[in-house]
């Protein structure tokens, strides 16, 4: 037997510790090229078995029964040929002869002339093992999809019935994105999905059924036992409910739903029955984490109930954006992170989880690795609880135990298996994860992690990168070049900062997360541990935030890319480009250097670079029209960094991201010329990192749950509002203006919002620009018999009210006779904006008509009229 020096075999604990004495690694790192190659066999099934599933929901139950005898039998015949040929194989070779005293000698090794061949043999029981797990998935596919369309429920929902239900809660409920449709606001409804276990018709009868459904509530409608919004969104899964409602076909295929279940209208829903008792845990243990979390900054109190057990409801439309928009959506989200972060501080690195050497909390107990094992089960079983067992946190617990099985055992040779076996059982457990994209990023996130973080890690450490670094850039990076393609389907967008975001962010995560559940646990017994707890993970759970909000917020953040499969097909071709270029470059750092500068500058855009290589903010612009779509932003230009805003589109990102290319960070007024949501909406965009000194705004205050929204945003910035009435002049640096309607008594009242909008009339440089807001014609011909119409002499510019519609006053447009009209719309509107009639009366009168639909953002230069009668230079620049 071979010894170490000092005579200890090399086996023994003492021989290991001397070996690692006499290394300059740390224990348990291993090279991870040095078990070789990694083992694929499994990724064949699991990807056959991925795709059956997503084809075999649909499927009807002949196809679904021709395709698994079909594959059974092949699968079958296959495998029994593939054995029967091992077997031949295994003859071939002579019997193993005996020395004389009854060991075994080395075997002789007999050949033949014509051996068997057992490659083929080998391949032929592999693809049979592939067709019975292709048979396996198509059968489960075929009865999960014929369970969603069995029963009277997908029935009803395709003649829009009214019915009597009563659904078991099977999530939680949510709240969703407040959208703009034309000028009004679509008020968020509460959703929650559920199963109908008892459906009654209109006429008397009910049946007994389970069928999964999207329940839709409006607002306005009333929780069971009484209360708003937030007693909806506080019931907990498997509570019983009893509702009429009108049943619908589901708006989009793929999914596990058979109808929507849409409550519109009164009596309140009824709890027939209560939440199940691991339920009532989850929801205490909830609830205490939010009540931790009370007396935390804004950010830190949305955000932390989140990254801990994914309970997104505090957190605001405009903080999800900025997390979306930087790639770290999925720490909002439970995952296999958040387990793998617990059970590390349990066993330690993973890598060390079988060595002697292992660390974390749990060789510090004095717990065997069998004890150890048995209370990691416990931790995750908790975990499923927590978080709620639904497929998403299943799916997320599998992965993170699966992944981090496989590392514990030291050999990355393993870890594609292992990854393949989950996907394969998860799959054949519920297809439905089949067509779900965050089980497909799941997947692949894990998967880059496992597979190329530590080869890209190890090939950075060597070029003398730290090793923490050298590990947190590899992970982001690797995470990012797998799941970007499929990120760009879903957000038509390739964020530019989600790497050093991630990378910035991933150091906050585990800390937050520990002290998180740390809190968690504290509540029911401790609230005051607790509320300590909660601020101590307060400040790397802000940190991430602050990381969102600031990459976000950079202008070249990210860039427009196709939201389809082609596009993302190309941006997986762009990124294997980039890593083979990139893999040549790290042997330059002077190169390295360079495009990363350029890169920098790419995603900060400091204005007047932008401004050279783009042309946009043209120099000396005096009025810029914002692209926002179906709805109106404009800025006038007041002195260096600072605009007058008036309106403030649909889209808080979209006027948002104008100001920032416009360099805007000083906003003396915003004019808000009506209320309806085209021209309020985007009002916290305008709020977003600048200093906005007051709010103007008609005095009609209708539709009154926009003026409502106008309220709330300004108390919460700081902002005061007045009223605009006609008469009143103002000036701030270059720019005076005076407001030209509403008058301060209209007699007869306005027909609607449209006609009380604030019109302005601008000058600045020379300049007279005449702004109408939505004034439709009975507004406009009282403009024209009002005092101001002295005012209304020949312009330099319009801007056409209401988005350019046929609503427009002719005698108004021949007096105003502007040479360049300006008119806001969103590309292929509803509503037929601008109308062809409106355009050709303008262009009639010698106006040069721009829109931003075809056009985009618009900006004007130049000055005014000369003296002696003659115009001076007008120019208009296009983003």
């Amino acid at each position: 037997m071979s010894r170490t020096t000092d005579g200890t075999p090399p086996g023994s604990v003492t021989g290991r510790r001397a070996a690692h004495d006499g290394s300059d690694r740390r224990p348990g790192i291993a090279h991870p090229r040095q078990e070789g190659t990694a083992d694929l066999r499994l990724v064949p099934p699991a990807l056959a078995v991925w795709a059956t599933a997503a084809l075999m929901l649909d499927a009807s139950p002949g196809w679904t029964a021709a395709i698994v005898v079909g594959c059974v039998v092949a699968g079958l015949t296959l495998v029994w040929r593939g054995r029967a040929g091992e077997r031949a194989g295994n003859a071939v070779g002579s019997p193993p002869t005996t020395s004389s005293v009854g060991a075994p000698a080395t075997p002789a090794i007999t050949r033949r002339a014509n051996p068997v061949p057992l490659q083929p043999t080998w391949r032929r029981a592999s693809v049979g093992a592939l067709l019975l797990c292709v048979a396996g998935a198509a059968a489960s596919a075929g009865l999960h999809g014929a369970d969603v369309r069995r029963g009277p429920v997908p029935q009803l929902a395709r003649g829009y019935g009214t019915v009597t239900a009563e659904v078991e809660l099977t999530g939680d409920p949510w709240v969703s994105r407040p959208r703009v449709r034309g000028d009004h606001a679509m008020s968020a409804a509460v959703l929650v999905r559920g199963e109908v276990r008892r459906v009654e018709r209109g006429d008397g009868t009910a049946q007994t059924t389970r069928s999964p459904v999207l329940v839709v509530v409006d607002p306005g409608v009333p929780a069971p036992g009484g209360g708003g919004r937030a007693r909806w969104l506080g019931l907990l899964p498997s509570t019983r409910l009893r509702m009429t409602a009108r049943l619908a076909a589901p708006t989009a295929g793929g999914d596990r739903v058979a109808a929507m279940l849409r409550v519109r209208e009164r009596p309140a829903p009824v709890v027939v029955g209560g939440p199940s008792g691991p339920q009532r845990l989850a929801g205490r243990l909830r609830a205490g984490l939010r009540e931790a979390t009370d007396g935390l900054p804004e950010d830190a109190r949305a955000l932390l109930p989140g990254l801990v057990v994914g309970d997104t409801s505090r957190i605001t439309p405009e903080l999800d954006e900025a997390f979306e928009a930087t790639d770290l959506a999925h720490t909002l989200a439970v995952s296999g992170s958040n387990l793998t972060i617990l059970l590390a501080l349990l066993i330690g690195p993973p890598g060390l989880a079988q060595q002697v050497e292992r660390r974390g909390l749990a060789p510090r107990l004095g717990l065997s690795l069998r004890a150890t094992a048995l209370f990691a089960s416990a931790l995750t079983l908790g975990f499923v609880v927590v978080c709620r067992p639904d497929p998403s946190v299943l799916r997320a617990a599998a992965c993170g135990a699966v992944a981090l099985l496989a590392l514990a055992t030291g050999r990355r040779r393993s870890l594609m298996p292992a990854l393949a076996t989950a996907v394969l059982l998860l799959v054949l457990y519920d297809p439905w994860l089949a067509r779900s994209y965050g089980f497909l990023l799941s997947v692949l996130a894990t998967g880059s992690l496992l597979v190329l973080a530590p080869g890209w890690g190890e090939a950075l450490r060597r070029r003398g990168v730290p090793e923490r670094l050298a590990e947190g850039l590899a992970a982001a990076a690797a995470a990012q070049a797998v799941c970007g393609p499929v990120v760009a389907v879903l957000s038509a967008r390739v964020s530019l900062v989600a790497v050093p975001c991630n990378l910035l962010a991933e150091i906050a995560v585990a800390p937050a997360t520990v002290l998180g559940f740390a809190a968690l646990a504290a509540a029911p017994v401790a609230m005051p541990v607790a509320r300590v707890l909660a601020w101590c993970a307060g400040w790397p759970a802000g940190w991430i935030a602050g990381i969102a909000r600031a990459g976000a917020g950079l202008p070249g953040a990210g860039v427009d890319w196709p939201g389809s499969w082609a596009g993302a097909f190309g941006l997986a071709g762009v990124t294997v480009a980039v890593v083979l270029l990139g893999r040549r470059l790290l042997r330059h750092p002077w190169w390295c250097g360079a495009l990363g500068v350029l890169l920098a500058l790419l995603v900060v855009r400091p204005a007047p670079l932008a401004r050279v290589v783009t042309g946009w903010p043209p120099p000396g612009w005096r009025l810029a029209m914002c692209d926002v779509g179906q709805g109106d932003a404009t800025v006038l230009a007041a002195g260096a960094g600072t605009g007058v805003v008036v309106d403030a589109g649909p889209d808080p990102k979209l006027v948002d991201h104008c100001l920032r290319e416009l360099g805007i960070t000083r906003v003396p007024l915003v004019v808000l010329t009506h209320f309806h949501a085209d021209h309020v909406a985007g009002l916290p965009g305008v709020l977003r990192g600048r200093a906005v000194a007051q709010i103007e705004t008609t005095g009609f205050a209708e539709p009154a749950d926009q003026v409502e929204f106008v309220v709330r945003e300004a108390a919460a910035h700081h902002v005061p509002i007045t009223r605009a009435v006609a008469g009143e002049r103002r000036r701030t640096g270059p720019l005076d203006w005076q407001v030209l309607w509403p008058p301060p008594n209209p007699a007869p009242e306005p027909d609607g919002p449209n006609d009380a909008s604030v019109a302005l009339l601008v000058r600045s440089a020379g300049l007279r620009m005449l702004l109408l807001g939505d004034l439709e014609p009975a507004a406009q011909q009282e403009l024209l018999r009002s005092p101001s119409a002295d005012e209304l002499g020949r312009v330099d510019v319009l801007k056409v009210a209401h988005h350019g519609s046929a609503y427009q006053d002719p005698q108004l447009m021949r007096l105003v006779a502007p040479r360049v009209a300006l008119i806001s719309c969103g590309v292929d509107n509803p509503y037929g904006h601008p109308a062809p009639g409106t355009v050709a009366e303008l262009e009639h009168l010698g106006a040069v008509v721009l829109r931003t639909d075809r056009d985009g953002a618009l900006a004007v230069t130049g000055g005014g009229g000369g003296g002696g009668g003659q115009e001076g230079e007008l120019r208009v620049a296009r983003d």
